[in-house]
């Protein structure tokens, strides 16, 4: 079995992604003016009005923390980690690079979302890859193989990821039975799913902030007591990517390959750009301005902040810690661990565990509501699929708690890449409908308004979009 998901893995991520996660990338940055540049302060702007909702979906800042718990979890710390023991430091370098050009692909995903999104049978907001798949695209059936994908990838298999990072955390640090971390997951996680969509986005919002907080006022921290390091660790980063310092050695090209695989593919697992998942939390939020366009800012800066950030606070703990080995097998969580605690003492193993508790945890019950998300598309809110689903994403949980790493990481990596080239193509092939909607949006805004979206303004667009009218009322919602 793992010859087989080794053997998709490298078909995957040796050549079809990378081409195409760059290249989708550059193709977004320049149609839409390079926009994560040219609008980066706006990505703040947006955030000012952000608590406002209705009824029917949830804030800007609840969708952006929903998409920022799903991000910002085992990636950020035990994948950073992966990255640099596999790919060494250049990996980080790669990292960041799909990164920003990811910021754009984000926009063309959540802008698009939130235009195709619709009312479930309670009235709340729902969308993502398979609505506009199905009303964008006309192709019920690429929507129905995404949503697959992605209950799968999110609704099992990252579940699974999230869980085995806990449970070995809590294990490094206070050497509890993975079998009873698990066991308290299920229970903790169960009353959340339980409870649905808005339970998951008000645990986001209070959990998220506080969390990444504390993580990078602690990495803050730690990059003021080695600042002295801090041009040595930029230098080995560039000089890794680049292959600089394996030259004389004749493995230049298999080390930049492999600096390059690991860190796209540690990048996308931890900012999401591209592969449909966040999509889902910005559909389902009211946005101020009342465009679909000001989602895709919101999501950007989730990407920033995701991988620019968190993940470059762990490469600092890491890297100046001394602790990192190239092709060590201390790698994932535990070298996080131990990177921390040669800096602040036995506590921080005690940190890191806690850290990944709460990043991780909030990275699962939003991975669930993405899933659910994806299953209301293929069912229609059949409420005893629903129930039985939870069922076996809770049975997923404890299964991660006490599973092999390498096996579901790879499991996760061949999941995610499948994802990511059904929404790669679909939001290609939208390239048009994402132009359109980021030239309303600007145009506007240059006239010193409020960004407002009418549908009736794009009757080409108007007959996509639900018969319920969400965008052709001048955009109010």
């Amino acid at each position: 079995m793992s010859s087989q998901i080794n053997f998709l893995n490298d078909l995957l991520w040796g050549s079809v992604l990378i081409y195409l996660l760059i290249g989708v990338g550059v193709y977004f940055t320049y149609r839409l003016g390079f926009i994560q540049f040219r609008h980066f302060g706006h990505m703040f702007s947006v955030m000012r009005n952000s608590r406002k909702s209705d009824e029917a979906g949830i804030s800007s800042f609840q969708a952006l923390c929903t998409s920022l718990a799903a991000r910002v979890g085992t990636g950020n710390m035990a994948g950073v980690a992966v990255a640099l023991t596999l790919g060494g430091p250049g990996a980080i370098f790669w990292m960041w690079l799909i990164a920003m050009l990811g910021m754009a692909t984000a926009f063309a995903e959540s802008a698009l979302a939130q235009l195709y999104k619709t009312r479930d049978d309670d009235g709340n907001y729902r969308g993502g890859p398979a609505y506009y798949m199905e009303k964008g695209l006309g192709m019920r059936w690429m929507g129905v193989a995404f949503s697959i994908c992605l209950i799968i990838a999110f609704g099992l298999v990252f579940n699974s990821v999230q869980a085995n990072s806990i449970s070995q955390a809590m294990n490094v640090a206070f050497g509890w039975n993975p079998m009873y971390v698990g066991i308290g997951l299920v229970i903790m996680a169960g009353v959340i799913i339980f409870g649905g969509l808005r339970a998951v986005a008000r645990t986001a919002e209070i959990l998220v902030p506080a969390m990444a907080l504390c993580y990078l006022v602690l990495a803050m921290f730690i990059l003021m007591m080695n600042i002295e390091k801090l041009p040595d660790v930029l230098g080995m980063i560039f000089r890794s990517a680049f292959g600089l310092e394996e030259a004389a050695s004749g493995a230049l090209g298999y080390t930049i390959a492999q600096g390059m695989i690991n860190g796209l593919k540690r990048g996308l697992f931890s900012n999401e750009a591209g592969m449909g998942s966040a999509p889902n939390a910005a559909a389902s939020a009211t946005p101020y301005p009342p465009h679909p366009a000001s989602q895709g800012y919101v999501q950007m800066l989730g990407v920033f902040m995701d991988t620019i950030v968190i993940c470059s606070a762990t490469v600092a703990i890491i890297l100046m810690s001394g602790e990192y080995v190239p092709h060590s097998e201390i790698t994932g969580i535990e070298l996080t661990q131990r990177a921390l605690s040669s800096q602040v003492g036995g506590w921080g193993s005690i940190f890191i565990a806690v850290a990944i508790f709460f990043f991780a945890f909030t990275s699962l019950v939003a991975n669930y509501s993405y899933a659910e998300t994806n299953l209301i598309f293929l069912e229609h809110n059949h409420k005893a699929g629903l129930t039985l689903f939870r069922l076996v994403v809770l049975g997923m949980v404890m299964f991660g708690a006490m599973a092999d790493l390498p096996t579901v990481w790879a499991m996760a990596d061949v999941s995610m890449g499948m994802m990511a080239i059904i929404n790669l193509i679909a939001i290609v092939l939208l390239s048009g409908t994402v132009v359109k909607l980021a030239r309303d949006y600007n145009k506007q805004l240059e006239q010193g308004k409020v960004p407002t979206f009418d549908s009736n303004d794009y009757p080409e667009l108007h007959a996509q979009l639900e018969e319920e009218g969400i965008w052709d009322q001048s955009g109010k919602q």
